[in-house]
């Protein structure tokens, strides 16, 4: 008895979406790629509730006619390709023929679609594969594809869908590299009626700026090599203003934006001493490559590439960025000329500047003394003088006797301990007596445990105080900050923090009681980048927000100067449940007993 059968188109075309469509993000990604195909010089995207509701994209490229309007959501139905040899060819970002049959098999789409030649369009209506509706319909030369109730037929896979601002933030991400990709084409995006992005034809450097800030003109080193093998160009951000998080890496080949392990690392090897290693370089590479050299068909989100030269490339792509951070002066140098710089507070920054004030003692006499040796007033020895017994002393030789230190009296070693004072070294540690030796604690970590036991007490209860200002703070933010500050305003409001957003402009008016001024940026910047880059519920990110807070605030500059302070630092560590470790896994207290310090003296 024969058990295979073949599938039904609308069953395959299901399991084709699994790997195909992923997200809302993926139905996104695959139709404005398509209008790029088309030939739209203009694409607009509306989106309703981070695409589970509505995904509409709307270009004014070449649209199709009747029969390939309703060609185009077969399986493996494509007009990129023809013969085998097309597969050494692609220069469009679509050539499978999957998407446009996987996204009709789990949703309801709309499509209306008119050439240039015809005087009506098409309009077609398909659900889960079948098309229940195709008419002659009234619309402008180029498609719209309307894409509504995403997943209705795959609950699981809906139901795993994560919440709305992390969906959009997934959306955010493949419209700014399709924007970056192309910047010839005007782009704009839309969601629940808010434009998020109205971006219009221009350079590649202005799409940069627009997709981010206008800050970001002086962060650009740019690059540019051209051989036989590649041709590279684009830019990378300078060290100073690398990021501890990957969002600002960017790979494109032949206008197609890729992911490779393996030249980042030559890229991170061309910052290797410039920047922290805990920070990532920041980066907009361009390449061009014979599409014979290269096999784009390795995955079905087409973001894997596999290079025929690519030992090759990784020398040309590190050459080429050391050359350019030299050539623009990024490298480290020695200049003894230049003033350093200093970490001035910002309600410093904001008085007005004032001449110094010189005091002079008029009176002051520098060879005038209150009281002078006879060694001075006497010149030389003073008035002592030499004897004939001096002289023969000083010839005389006495021998040296053996010192025995096991006659040494014994030292009561814990008595002796426990008298000394607690003192500071480099700032950091604290050396203070225990009964069975010496104990070392890291000062910093220990003010970091507190500070973050302290704000999660507090936060128990209520919200931690907030301390108003003097002088606001002003950061400039890109888009996706500004959409990441407000999706969690209530959560940070929560920390104290306050504060309003106007024309890229982040205005901080409140912070937490416990933060310190100069702390503040180098905060928010720390919050900003964890909501920003990484999908985690609000328990995470209130925890990472507290590590924020904490470690901001065991950056500042400790006022330990007395037995006193250290001894309350002390105390307050051992009232912590968990006084041995920081909050990030550090160790702050180490013991040396009395036998490891007798075994180093020996």
């Amino acid at each position: 008895m024969d058990i295979i059968n073949l599938l039904p188109e609308n069953i395959a075309n299901q399991i084709a979406a699994g790997e195909v469509i992923q997200r809302p993000s993926s139905v996104v990604k695959e139709l404005i790629e398509n209008s790029i195909d088309s030939g739209a010089l203009n694409i607009d995207v509306n989106i309703k509730d981070a695409g589970k509701t509505l995904i509409q994209v709307v270009d004014d490229g070449k649209g199709m006619s009747s029969n390939d309007a309703e060609k185009c959501f077969k399986r493996h139905a494509t007009s990129k390709i023809k013969t085998p040899n097309d597969l050494y060819r692609i220069t469009t970002k679509g050539f499978r023929g999957e998407a446009l049959a996987s996204i009709s098999a789990i949703s309801h789409v709309e499509m209306k679609t008119r050439t240039e030649n015809q005087e009506t369009g098409t309009l077609i209506f398909i659900k889960g594969s079948n098309i229940e509706k195709k008419e002659d319909v009234v619309c402008p030369i180029g498609t719209s594809f309307e894409i509504k109730n995403l997943f209705f037929n795959v609950p699981a896979r809906r139901n795993f869908l994560k919440k709305e601002s992390t969906e959009f933030k997934h959306i955010q991400d493949e419209f700014i590299r399709i924007a970056l990709s192309h910047p010839e084409i005007n782009l704009t995006l839309t969601h629940n009626g808010a434009e998020i992005f109205n971006l219009h034809s221009s350079i590649l450097r202005k799409r940069i700026i627009n997709l981010y800030t206008e800050s970001w003109n002086d962060r650009l080193v740019p690059i540019e090599e051209s051989t036989e093998i590649a041709t590279i160009k684009g830019f990378v951000v300078k060290p100073e203003h690398t990021r501890r998080t990957r969002g600002d890496q960017f790979f494109f080949i032949n206008n197609r934006f890729f992911k490779s392990s393996y030249f980042n690392h030559a890229i991170t090897k061309a910052f290797e001493g410039l920047i922290k290693k805990e920070n990532f370089p920041g980066y907009f590479i361009y390449m061009e490559i014979n599409t014979k050299k290269i096999d784009i068909n390795v995955h079905p989100t087409k973001t894997e590439i596999k290079f025929e030269e690519e030992k090759y490339i990784y020398s040309i792509l590190l050459s080429t960025i050391k050359r350019s951070l030299g050539k623009y002066n990024i490298t480290p140098t020695i200049d003894f000329d230049k003033e350093s710089s200093f970490d001035i507070p910002n309600s410093i920054l904001s008085q007005a500047a004032s001449e110094p004030i010189i005091k002079v003692n008029s009176k002051f006499n520098p060879f005038k003394t209150k009281d002078n040796s006879k060694g001075l007033t006497n010149k030389g020895f003073g008035s002592a003088k030499s004897s004939s017994v001096d002289w023969d002393n000083f010839y005389s030789i006495d021998e040296e006797k053996e010192n025995n230190t096991e006659n040494y009296p014994p030292i009561d070693i814990v008595n002796s301990l426990e008298s000394f004072s607690k003192f500071l070294i480099k700032d950091s540690y604290i050396i203070t007596p225990s009964k069975s030796g010496l104990m070392i604690i890291h000062a910093r970590r220990a003010i970091e445990q507190m500070t973050y036991s302290e704000t999660l007490k507090s936060l128990e209860n209520k919200c931690l105080s907030s301390q108003k200002l003097l002088f606001p703070l002003e950061k400039e933010v890109s888009i996706n900050e500004i959409n990441i500050w407000e999706q969690n305003y209530d959560l940070l409001k929560k920390f104290g923090y306050r504060g309003i957003i106007k024309n890229n402009l982040l205005t901080i008016k409140s912070v937490p009681s416990i933060l310190q001024e100069e702390s503040i940026s180098e905060c928010i910047d720390d919050i900003l980048d964890t909501l920003e880059y990484k999908e985690i519920d609000e328990s995470h990110i209130t925890n990472k927000i507290i590590l924020s807070i904490a470690k901001s605030t065991a950056m500042k500059k400790l006022n330990l100067n007395t037995n006193k302070s250290i001894q309350a630092l002390v105390d307050k560590l051992f009232q912590c449940e968990n006084h041995t470790y920081s909050p990030r896994g550090k160790k702050i207290i180490e013991t040396i007993s009395l036998k490891e310090i007798e075994d180093k003296l020996k």
